[in-house]
């Protein structure tokens, strides 16, 4: 009866160190089968979408006739265009990025025009030692300003910057800085 307890023992040992072993050996071999293949492997030649496979020489392909495409947008805004003037050398050959104004409502800058709505790159230039600031989308000048010069910084962090502040209902107030002169301007707003 002893030597039936001790084998009995050893039995029990054995069949946990053989389940052990068995259920090892299945989940390393069922997580090395999926690392074989690309994840695309299973979706032939369409993916879940319903799409067709693209090769890589395929995509390159569709990517350099896209890009020898120039697009004509027939809506371009009305504005002075400066490709060949003095000032697109000027924002080509700057370092630094211009600031970005974004105005969110029709800005008065003279009697008959109107800054409409947008993003635009102000940079601040002096003419006859007065500081204007030029508003400008893409290549083209979309409209200018004279502005005020101050030696306040308007306590900005940069030393180059633009924002549009609330003056009122009826007016904003425009400040600019940058190395060479800190300026704003109170306009009004179009209705």
């Amino acid at each position: 009866m002893i030597g039936l307890h001790i084998e009995k023992k050893h039995y029990y040992k054995d069949m946990k160190q053989i389940i052990v072993i068995i259920f090892a050996l299945i989940f390393f071999c069922g997580t090395a089968s999926f690392a074989e293949g690309d994840i695309w492997d299973y979706f032939g030649d369409q993916n879940v979408y319903g799409q067709k496979a693209v090769s890589d020489e395929e995509f390159d392909k569709a990517l350099e006739s896209k890009q020898k495409k120039k697009r004509k947008n027939k809506n371009i805004p009305k504005g002075e265009e400066f490709h060949q003037s003095n000032e697109t050398q000027f924002i080509n050959e700057t370092e630094e990025d211009l600031p970005i104004l974004c105005v969110p409502a029709g800005l008065i800058i003279s009697d008959s025009k109107i800054l409409p709505p947008g993003h635009y790159q102000v940079i601040g230039e002096k003419k006859d030692g007065k500081p204007i600031l030029k508003f400008y989308q893409a290549h083209y000048l979309m409209g200018e300003i004279p502005a005020i010069e101050t030696k306040d910084d308007f306590a900005q962090p940069d030393v180059h910057f633009v924002k549009l502040l609330n003056n009122g209902d009826k007016q904003v107030k425009i400040i600019f800085g940058s190395l060479d002169f800190n300026a704003y301007r109170i306009i009004n707003i179009a209705e």
